[in-house]
C-alpha cells in the first residue's frame, strides 16, 4: 500500500499537494518502494481513498439511470435529481451529476526496476468492472452508425472533466457510459475510506511470480484534488485466496456483532436465572 497524497514535505507528489481539476500540463511524480515478498497469483491494482463521503444521501441521488443506460431522450433532458450538475452553458451533461462530475482520473502506471533499468508492468483495464453493470445497467445511446461523437452531439461534459466522456478510450467497446473505469467510479462506497479496483496484472506462466520481489517504482499523474477537504489517496496492491481477496471490514464486523451477541446473551441468561423462577402469582384465599 502506497500513500501518495503529498502531505509530507520530503514526499515526491508534495509539489502536486495544491492541483487544480483543468491543471495542464498534469502534475507528474514518481514514488519508489521495494517489495519484499513475491505475488505468485494475479496482482489487483486498487487507489484508495479517504474522508470521501459516497455514501452522502444527496451525492448518491445525483445521477440518472436512464441516461446511463443508453435513453436518448433522457440523453438530452436529465433527471432534475442531478441538478446542480444536470446542464452547463444550456447544454445538458453526459453523465449528469456529483457521482460522475467527481470521478477520480489520476493515472497510475508501474515499473520494475532492475540495474537502473524500468520495465513497465502491463496493466489490464479491462474486466475490472461488474458483469451486469457492464452489460446490463450502463449503455450508449443508439443511433445511426453508432458514432459517438454523433451520438452524443447536444451535450456537454462534467464540469470538473478535462474531456467528453466520448473520449475516456479509444477503443470503441471501453468508451462512453461503459467505459470500466467510470462504471467502477459510479457504484459508490459505503463508507468515507474505500479502495477500487483500477487494474489487472495477470501472470503469464507458472514458472515466475506474476511479481518479484524487488524495486519498483510507481508513475502518478497527479489530477485529482484531495487537499481541499484533507482527503488522502493510495495505491494498494492484492491477490486473492481461494477465499476471495482480503478485506479486513467484514471480519471486524462479525467480531463486533458477535461480542455484543454473546454480551447480550450472558446478561440475559443471569436474568434469567435470577428473576425467571420465581413464582409471581399470589395465593387468593377462599
Amino acid at each position: 500500500q502506497i500513500d501518495y497524497t503529498g502531505t509530507e514535505p520530503s514526499s515526491p507528489c508534495n509539489k502536486c499537494l495544491n492541483v487544480s481539476w483543468d491543471s495542464a500540463p498534469p502534475c507528474t511524480c514518481t514514488i519508489n518502494f521495494t517489495l519484499e515478498h513475491s505475488f505468485e497469483s494475479n496482482v489487483f491494482m486498487y487507489y484508495g481513498l479517504s474522508n470521501f463521503y459516497q455514501n452522502h444521501r444527496r451525492y448518491v441521488k445525483s445521477r440518472d439511470d436512464s441516461q446511463l443506460n443508453g435513453d436518448n431522450s433522457s440523453l438530452l433532458n436529465p433527471s432534475k435529481e442531478c441538478e446542480p450538475y444536470r446542464t452547463n452553458e444550456d447544454k445538458p451533461i453526459a453523465p449528469c451529476g456529483a457521482i460522475a462530475n467527481s470521478m477520480f482520473n489520476d493515472t497510475l502506471e508501474l515499473y520494475r526496476i532492475d540495474n537502473d533499468t524500468r520495465t513497465p508492468i502491463t496493466l489490464i483495464k479491462k474486466g475490472i468492472a461488474w458483469w451486469t453493470d457492464k452489460n446490463v445497467k450502463f449503455r450508449n445511446p443508439t443511433g445511426d452508425g453508432n458514432n459517438l461523437t454523433a451520438l452524443f452531439q447536444g451535450t456537454t461534459k462534467p464540469v470538473n472533466w478535462p474531456k467528453p466522456v466520448y473520449m475516456l478510450d479509444s477503443e470503441p467497446d471501453n468508451n462512453g457510459f461503459i467505459n470500466e473505469d467510470f462504471i467502477v467510479w459510479m457504484r459508490t462506497a459505503a463508507l468515507p475510506t474505500f479502495r477500487k479496483l483500477y487494474r489487472l496484472i495477470e501472470r503469464k506462466n507458472n514458472l515466475q511470480p506474476t511479481l518479484q520481489a524487488g524495486k519498483y517504482s510507481l508513475d502518478i499523474a497527479y489530477n485529482y484534488p484531495v487537499h481541499s477537504f484533507d482527503g488522502r489517496k493510495r495505491m494498494i496492491l492484492s491477490t486473492i485466496s481461494w477465499m476471495g481477496g482480503k478485506n479486513p471490514f467484514l471480519g471486524i464486523a462479525y467480531i463486533t456483532v458477535g461480542s455484543i451477541c454473546f454480551f447480550l446473551g450472558v446478561v440475559l441468561l443471569i436474568i434469567h436465572h435470577k428473576y425467571g423462577n420465581r413464582n409471581t402469582s399470589a395465593d387468593i384465599p377462599n
